[in-house]
């Protein structure tokens, strides 16, 4: 079952057109990229989910339906630009925020407790927003987007101001949190975390929806033939036993075995390379080379630009 679609949404803002024809389906208890270049309209499709602002056409529909005002409430969302007020008080604004998501004030200070010791920042509740670091007001707000325990949760960029660890951190909370059942939309232009944590992504460029599917389906599809080989022996005398079906892109080491980058083309397999490279190295290593999403995502762009 899908909990959120989008169906062929547009948006423009005077003479331009941030969304053309949007439509997206995001599987429940998935967690879901959100991907594009800066001004893709990623942002703009947020606010639309998150009923900032109004699409010019189209659909939402939450859990099948419609998406109706009072379904906000189900929904957290942190936003790239931070919002905390700076002078306020860490306890205060959390506990404040809290309750404007519904809950009252003894069940807020009782889930606060726990993330905040979670977290290591207990020493912080009485510190003004100010005071903190871009990292640590960033946790603060992580905790308030998730406190109410929403089904649907929409990150933009939610490893902004972090360093490695206190990210790790945060990744494993966000995964956690699928694991308790909730949905998560996650937008962000580094795609190490893309190929860690997601399920699904859709990639949108100049307003369109250009590539979407599940991770693994689509670093499948953009494969290349291409096989690395690592081998004890001679690199001359392997190439010189490859025919024309076979092309060596690059020659290299490997943990210090000499290695070689294979393609292959369309009317050979692996397992006739492998015939011909036994007779004359020893194989340490076969794998086929499939594309990270960093190059897919660089690829796929640089075929849609205008």
């Amino acid at each position: 079952m899908n909990i959120l679609e989008t169906q062929n949404i547009e948006k423009k803002f005077a003479n331009h057109t941030a969304l053309d024809d949007v439509s997206i389906s995001i599987p429940e208890n998935s967690i879901y990229g959100l991907l594009g270049p800066n001004g893709a309209g990623k942002t703009t499709l947020i606010r639309i989910i998150n009923r900032i602002t109004a699409p010019d056409k189209g659909t939402i529909l939450f859990k099948g339906r419609p998406l109706q005002p009072e379904d906000v409430h189900n929904i957290g969302y942190l936003p790239e630009e931070r919002g905390l007020y700076k002078k306020m008080k860490v306890g205060e604004q959390a506990l404040y925020l809290a309750q404007l998501k519904g809950l009252s004030k003894r069940e807020a200070l009782k889930r606060l407790k726990v993330w905040f010791e979670k977290f290591e920042i207990q020493a912080w509740w009485d510190k003004k927003i100010e005071e903190l670091s871009k990292g640590m007001a960033q946790k603060v707000q992580f905790i308030t987007t998730i406190l109410h325990e929403p089904e649907l949760l929409i990150f933009d960029e939610p490893f902004s101001g972090f360093d490695p660890i206190n990210a790790n951190m945060l990744k494993n909370e966000i995964l956690e949190l699928k694991k308790k059942g909730a949905t998560i939309i996650f937008s962000t232009h580094n795609m190490g975390s893309v190929e860690e944590i997601c399920d699904h992504i859709t990639l949108i460029n100049n307003s369109k929806n250009i590539l979407e599917g599940q991770i693994d389906a689509i670093r499948k599809e953009y494969k290349s033939n291409i096989y690395e080989i690592s081998f004890n022996g001679n690199t001359q005398k392997l190439a010189s036993s490859l025919n024309s079906d076979y092309e060596i892109l690059e020659d290299t080491k490997i943990n210090g075995y000499n290695a070689v980058k294979v393609k292959l083309h369309k009317q050979t397999n692996d397992n006739k390379l492998l015939s011909l490279i036994i007779p004359v190295v020893e194989i340490i290593s076969f794998n086929e080379v499939i594309p990270n999403m960093n190059d897919i995502f660089i690829k796929v762009v640089n075929e849609n630009k205008n």
